[in-house]
């Protein structure tokens, strides 16, 4: 046994090469259409392309994808090697005249709307900082506009967390600058990031690749984007809720129509269309890539049908008064029969999905074969757009049967087994050892059976997280399978494994729980968020009741903690129910200071922020039945 896992990454051997030499005869090469639209409407691009914070950190960086140029290496697939090509165009675009996308300063793309007297700004992307910049380029090229509205697609933190890189609260809370959302998105937003958000964010780390060196045998993109920024991710509450199909409104003297897409690529999500313009916003209902029913990181499991039914219900209300399509990330599609192909092809991906595995799964075959059994028809392999650099066929059937079956794929040997490090306990003592089972997984290796590789080595890893020629092989065979995939996500995973095995766990690059976000919590989340952290065998013999009143709602919330579970209820005026242990007097953000962003809740006794009767030191014994998440958690060993 070695003493320490080899640093540098392995090359592709000759069993990847192959591979990809098979793929790229597989691949609609002839046709570049897309770069002829990538590249319509450029005026002016960020030099050098890179955007630091206050402290001079870099935040985002996309001249560290350079070396994307050329002819693809033996190292990655041709089909995501292209869509990287695409993605790296950055800078300032025009849609039509008065529309205008920021490209290339993030995962996601931020669009620009001219209205009467300033500039309406649609998905802000992640940071403050890759916003501010992006809107910094567009006022050098169109005049210093102030910014007279936002509008945000949807829930997810890429769509949202620039927003005080364009504006500021003071401006939304004087009316200054209206921000419109989807019914349900604070809700939506707050949840995803607050109360999974530390295990996403963790697992976003291998999805996005953020912190993997930027290489051929590298960090290539996230097939959606080329990752994630990690600057300040913020919120500002929308001041006006979309709540259904065909309102219209009109912000800055700008009229847009909107269609509600819940359940689709997000739970609250909507497209809408600007009828001056003949122009549509599809939010990321669709984009130029197969997306994900099940995202890699964690989500809520997505409804195919529905996103494919509400495509199709875009094209009849909007299609033949289109004349362009963009979305929140890629590059814009030009004419009112190309944008109904790129709506039809995409509607029938998720539908086809869908159906499929629902015909299979009834005739009793199981996500992980149904993956291996469905093939696309023909007119979607030869399509750019639906081929799967962010989602993929094999990781959203899964899903779709996720969804409809759970994880329990009815064989009762499956129902109860043992988990990870007990299993490899056994399956390695079953091989006859580490050392007999390295034997075999170096034979699978040299046959280029890498999928069997990490399967088998995974199993020694759990067993003995010491044993370096484990990690070694593993990272070998993890790299093989990354420079293999066409799926931009899978290949970071992959990589981002191998990365960890041969240098340690990098953490979580990218924090979305900011203040902000965590100050956009309703008193109910507060509480839920509160909830989830009890430590349930350390609370089952605490009995607590406290009351919160709410000044700024003019509510009181009761918390009660029993048998390890706290719930918490709205109190009616005439409840006559028992006295609470204490009463606490209070404003919802001092609430979520003292719950949730750590402010120290017997200084705010002692200065007057929370008023208290009763026994306030009762709550001591709830706090110390929380657990602190932990954010570093390892994945690829125990």
């Amino acid at each position: 046994m070695t003493n320490a896992v080899e640093l540098s990454s392995a090359d592709p051997t000759g069993h990847t090469e192959d591979r990809l030499k098979r793929a790229a005869q597989s691949l609609p090469l002839s046709d570049t259409t897309d770069f002829d639209d990538a590249d319509r409407g450029f005026i002016a691009e960020l030099k050098p392309g890179v955007v630091t914070n206050g402290d001079g950190k870099v935040v985002w960086d996309n001249d560290s994808y350079s070396y994307i140029q050329g002819t693809c290496p033996n190292s990655v697939h041709p089909g995501l090697w292209r869509q990287a090509q695409l993605m790296i165009k950055q800078g300032l675009y025009e849609v039509v005249p008065g529309i205008y996308q920021i490209r290339g300063l993030d995962l996601s793309n931020m669009t620009l709307i001219e209205g009467d007297l300033g500039v309406i700004v649609i998905d802000p992307l992640i940071s403050t900082e890759t916003a501010a910049a992006g809107l910094e380029l567009y006022r050098q090229q169109r005049g210093n506009r102030p910014v007279t509205g936002v509008v945000y697609t949807h829930s997810h933190v890429d769509h949202f967390g620039g927003v005080m890189g364009v504006t500021t609260t003071e401006d939304v809370e004087a009316g200054r600058v209206p921000i419109l959302a989807p019914a349900g998105f604070v809700e939506h937003a707050v949840a995803e990031n607050v109360f999974a958000g530390i295990a996403m964010g963790r697992r976003a780390a291998y999805m996005y690749g953020a912190a993997l060196p930027r290489s051929a045998q590298g960090q290539v993109s996230a097939g959606l984007g080329m990752t994630t920024s990690t600057g300040t991710v913020t919120l500002i509450p929308p001041t006006k809720d979309i709540t259904e199909t065909r309102q219209e409104e009109v912000l800055d003297g700008v009229r847009i129509i909107f269609q509600m897409t819940p359940g689709t690529e997000a739970p609250s999500e909507m497209n809408f269309y600007f009828p001056d313009h003949r122009a549509l916003c599809m939010a990321e209902n669709a984009t130029h890539t197969l997306h994900n029913i099940l995202t890699l990181r964690g989500a809520l499991v997505r409804d195919a049908h529905v996103w494919s039914q509400y495509l199709t219900e875009t094209i009849t209300l909007f299609g033949d008064k289109t004349d362009v399509a963009f979305a929140s990330h890629h590059w814009p599609t030009w004419g009112t029969e190309q944008v109904t192909s790129w709506l039809s092809l995409q509607r029938d991906t998720y539908g086809y999905l869908h159906d499929q595995t629902l015909r299979l799964l009834n005739q009793g075959y199981t996500g992980i074969e149904i993956a291996e059994m469905i093939q696309m028809p023909p007119a979607l392999e030869k399509t750019w757009h639906t081929h799967g650099y962010y989602g993929s066929v094999s990781h959203d059937v899964k899903a779709i049967y996720q969804r409809y079956m759970g994880w329990f794929d009815g064989n009762p040997a499956h129902l109860w087994e043992h988990p990870p490090v007990e299993s490899a306990v056994r399956h390695v003592a079953a091989m006859g050892g580490a050392d007999s089972a390295l034997r075999t997984a170096r034979e699978a290796y040299d046959a280029g059976d890498y999928r069997w590789v990490v399967q088998l080595v995974n199993y020694v890893i759990f067993a003995d997280p010491a044993n370096a020629d484990a990690k070694a092989l593993q990272a070998n065979a993890f790299e093989q399978l990354g420079y293999g995939s066409e799926n931009g996500t899978w290949r970071n995973f992959y990589l981002m494994a191998a990365y960890e095995l041969r240098h340690g766990n990098v953490g979580t690059p990218t924090g979305t729980a900011s203040n902000s976000v965590i100050g956009a919590l309703s008193v109910d989340q507060v509480l839920d968020a509160a909830a989830f952290l009890v430590n349930g065998p350390a609370a089952w013999d605490l009995h607590l009741v406290d009351d919160w009143v709410i000044t700024d709602e003019n509510t009181t919330y009761r918390m009660e903690l029993n048998n390890g579970v706290l719930v918490h209820y709205v109190l009616p005026a005439d409840f006559t129910g028992p006295e609470p242990d204490a009463t606490f007097t209070l404003t919802r953000a001092t609430l979520i200071g003292v719950l949730a962003g750590g402010q120290d809740l017997a200084a705010a006794i002692r200065s007057g922020e929370v008023g208290v009767s009763g026994d306030p030191t009762k709550l001591a014994q709830l706090t110390s039945a929380l657990d602190k998440p932990n954010p570093d958690f390892d994945i690829v060993t125990p």
